[in-house]
C-alpha cells in the first residue's frame, strides 16, 4: 500500500499569528502608518540639521523671511501722535522716545515705551497703541496740580495724591494753588486741602500751611499771624477760629498767634505793642500812676 504525504498544516505559525493580532489593533497601525513615517522624517531632518551650513542657511532663510514681512506698509509706522499732554510734557515725550519713522510696528516695545513715559513727573497714567492710518498714538493722562511745596530745591507742584508734578518758578504763576512747608509736608496733602477749603474765608490773607515736627499745622496769615491746629480735627479748629474771627474780628486784632494746640484751652499770643498797651489800661483801671 502506498504511503500517504502528510497533510501540511493549514494553522500560521507563531511569529505570523502575532504579527496578524498586531495589526488588527488600532493603536498599533496608527503608529505603523503615522508615527513611524514622522520618526523617520524627524531622523533625517535632524541629521541633515547637525550640519552647521545647512542650519545656518535655515536661520538665514527665517531672517530674511521675516524682514520681508515686518517691512511691508501695511506694518511701517510713519508718524506719532501725543494726545491729552501739555505742549511742554508733548515734547518731553518726544525726547525720550526719539524714534525714526518710517519704523516696523514689529520693532515697537510698546510696554517698554509705556512705562518709560508714565515713568516723567507730570505723566500720571499712558496708553500707546497703533492705530489705523500708521500712526502710533500715546494718549496721555497728566498729573493735576493741587498743591505748591517749598523745600530745599525750591517750588516744586505736588498733585492731590502728593505725586511730584513738576518744578515752579514763581508763587505767582500759581496763585490759587495752596502753599505747605515743614517736613512730611508732602505726604500729607490730603490734609492742607482739607485745610484749605476750611479758610475759604480766609483765603485773602492766607499764605500757607506749615508742617509743625510731622505732627500738626500751622496756618499763616499776612501780618505775620498764624493759626497753631491741634494734631486731631484741625479742619474743625480752624473753622473755630474762623466763627470768632467773624463774630468779634478776633484776628484783625493785634496777634501773633491763636493756640488752640490744647482745645480745652486756647491761648492768644498779642504782639508787644499790644501786651504794653494793655498794661496801660489794667494800670488806669487800678488808678496807679502812668511813668
Amino acid at each position: 500500500m502506498p504511503q500517504m504525504s502528510p497533510r501540511p498544516d493549514p494553522a500560521p505559525s507563531r511569529l505570523k499569528y502575532r504579527m496578524e493580532r498586531l495589526m488588527l489593533t488600532p493603536l498599533f497601525r496608527l503608529a505603523l502608518r503615522f508615527g513611524l513615517p514622522c520618526l523617520l522624517t524627524f531622523a533625517a531632518a535632524s541629521w541633515w540639521l547637525s550640519v552647521d551650513e545647512n542650519r545656518r542657511m535655515v536661520i538665514d532663510g527665517f531672517a530674511d523671511l521675516r524682514a520681508q514681512v515686518e517691512s511691508r506698509p501695511e506694518f511701517m509706522v510713519n508718524m506719532m501722535v501725543v494726545d491729552g499732554a501739555s505742549e511742554l510734557v508733548a515734547q518731553g515725550i518726544r525726547e525720550i522716545l526719539p524714534l525714526e519713522f518710517p519704523i516696523s510696528s514689529f520693532d515697537l516695545d510698546l510696554e517698554r515705551m509705556r512705562e518709560e513715559v508714565v515713568a516723567l513727573d507730570p505723566v500720571k497714567s499712558a496708553r500707546l497703541y497703533v492705530r489705523q492710518g500708521n500712526v502710533l498714538q500715546i494718549d496721555v493722562t497728566e498729573r493735576i496740580p493741587a498743591v505748591l511745596w517749598r523745600n530745599d530745591r525750591g517750588l516744586q507742584l505736588l498733585d492731590e495724591e502728593g505725586v511730584l508734578v513738576g518744578p515752579a518758578f514763581l508763587r505767582a504763576d500759581w496763585p490759587d494753588l495752596p502753599l505747605i512747608v515743614g517736613d512730611g509736608a508732602q505726604a500729607r496733602v490730603e490734609e492742607a486741602l482739607g485745610l484749605a477749603a476750611a479758610a475759604g474765608p480766609l483765603a485773602p490773607r492766607l499764605r500757607g500751611f506749615v508742617r509743625m515736627g510731622e505732627r500738626r499745622w500751622d496756618v499763616v496769615l499776612d501780618r505775620d499771624q498764624r493759626i497753631l491746629l491741634p494734631e486731631t480735627d484741625a479742619a474743625r479748629a480752624l473753622e473755630r477760629v474762623i466763627a470768632m474771627d467773624q463774630a468779634v474780628d478776633l484776628l484783625e486784632r493785634d496777634l501773633l498767634a491763636v493756640d488752640l494746640r490744647l482745645a480745652e484751652r486756647p491761648t492768644l499770643r498779642m504782639t508787644d505793642g499790644a501786651v504794653q498797651e494793655l498794661l496801660r489800661i489794667r494800670a488806669i483801671e487800678a488808678g496807679e500812676p502812668l511813668e
